[in-house]
């Protein structure tokens, strides 16, 4: 079996009275309540908006047939969307095309080089596409129902690129939509222009869809491994299914999480991944996390204003510009560090010349001891100071690695919700300004939103 990532939450415990924590008898005062949580979520697994659960199983073929078939004919794929339609894709190709994500050099075997579109800044659009030859260029467009404003936009400007350069017929080969194909304005669309499109899965919010048409889409396009990342989250599922307690990696998260937020008052969530290839994996994982748990009332509509405010941090970079304040400001964090156990490239320190004698002690070590031993040493110094964290470790950076980790954090995510009594699957404070938006914008049907809007 192929060797899983681990999670270590002993840097939670103490068994001082000097240092506000848990101990071990907490923890298993609580493992009634976390099982119970865990067989809820089991239990509403597949239905609902619980449909990610069985996106593991679903067949990729799809995708990768229409990936062999597009293979060496554009330079550049354009992904137009934001949010889950965004992040998700980012994180996956920092982790799994590293070097490669928004190039502009040769294109790798074939692969197109990877640009998302997730913002609708001028300046950044328009530097964006005056990089990209629409002659070999596929653009996909990401929205469930077509309403989204910010990628409508966004393709309604791409689209007149190409049809001022090539002519309104060039679009269906050049265009590829993921979105609900029988409703929805994008659907429409696509089946006037001919466009192929990909179908969103029912009962999958968007922050929840990077391991379906929306990530693995373009996944396939640019050459990662989609069978490895499928493969991983169900292990992943299999894992959760078949573990309880605080032994179960998306329990034993969520557990310290809420904990940390509801008995200490630890209300930020600090993720700091001490490997580059991880970083966006703590920005797709802060909309996780924000949107899902941040709600006014619980189930019962009480009024509730709970959720932890999630941070993303880099290590080593964030130890010389945060850390300062996770020692020793307010004590309201509580950090995960995502580690690494085998990096693709130690790099080696060579031997200092004699000018440079004080820095002889790096050599004969590597970066990747190096940065082993700075998250190390700030998980230590933390502690020092009676602030928690936990380790989630990779064994190394690769598709099976990071669709397990993908898995763990979304059942997580449901085990949280599940916690604080809220549904951690819908978003009414984005829908608000999505309204809010589009009545400034003048669209038909908002005018007396727009005239309460100052």
């Amino acid at each position: 079996m192929t060797e899983r990532l681990s999670i270590d939450i002993r840097r939670c415990l103490t068994d001082s009275g000097e240092v506000r924590g848990l101990t071990q008898e907490s923890l298993d005062e609580w493992a009634p309540r976390l099982e119970a949580a865990r067989q809820a979520v089991i239990g509403a697994s597949g239905t609902g908006m619980m449909g990610f659960t069985e996106l593991p199983f679903a067949e990729p073929s799809a995708f990768t047939a229409f990936a062999e078939q597009r293979r060496g004919t554009f330079d550049d794929l354009l992904v137009i969307g934001i949010g889950g339609s965004a992040l998700g894709t980012i994180a996956l190709s920092t982790a799994l095309l590293p070097g490669r994500k928004d190039e502009v050099g040769p294109v790798d075997a074939g692969r197109p080089r990877l640009h998302v579109l997730d913002n609708i800044d001028p300046d950044e659009t328009y530097g964006l596409l005056e990089r990209l030859d629409p002659r070999r260029t596929l653009v996909n467009v990401i929205s469930k129902s077509g309403t989204t404003a910010e990628s409508m936009a966004g393709y309604l400007v791409v689209r007149e690129r190409i049809e001022s350069a090539l002519g309104t017929e060039a679009l269906s080969e050049r265009l590829v939509f993921t979105t609900d194909p029988s409703e929805g304005i994008l659907g429409g669309i696509g089946r006037h222009l001919g466009v192929p499109m990909f179908a969103l899965p029912p009962g999958v919010g968007g922050r929840f869809s990077v391991l379906s048409s929306v990530g693995l889409l373009p996944a396939a396009l640019c050459g990662m491994d989609v069978d490895g990342l499928l493969a991983g989250a169900r292990d992943a599922a299999a894992w959760f299914d078949g573990t309880s307690g605080w032994e179960n990696p998306a329990v034993a998260f969520a557990g310290i999480q809420f904990l940390e937020d509801t008995v200490f008052g630890r209300r930020v969530s600090v993720m700091m991944p001490y490997s580059a290839r991880l970083r966006d994996m703590a920005d797709w994982f802060r909309q996780l996390w924000a949107e899902s748990l941040g709600k006014e009332t619980d189930r019962q509509g009480r009024r509730v204003n709970v959720g932890p405010l999630p941070v993303k941090a880099l290590g080593a970079t964030d130890q010389h510009s945060q850390l300062q304040l996770y020692s020793e400001g307010p004590d309201d964090k509580v950090v995960t560090f995502l580690g690494v156990a085998e990096f693709d490239h130690e790099v080696p320190i060579p031997a200092p010349g004699p000018e440079a004698e004080p820095l002889a002690y790096l050599s004969g070590h590597s970066l990747a001891e190096l940065l082993w031993a700075e998250q190390k040493a700030t998980a230590w110094a933390l502690a020092q100071k009676g602030r928690p964290s936990l380790t989630i470790t990779l064994p190394r950076v690769d598709a099976f690695s990071v669709g397990a980790l993908i898995y763990v954090l979304e059942m997580a995510t449901a085990i949280a919700g599940d916690l604080y009594d809220v549904d951690a699957f819908d978003q009414p404070g984005v829908e608000l300004a999505k309204r809010a938006t589009n009545a400034l914008m003048g669209r038909p049907g908002y005018e007396d939103l727009a005239a309460r809007i100052d």
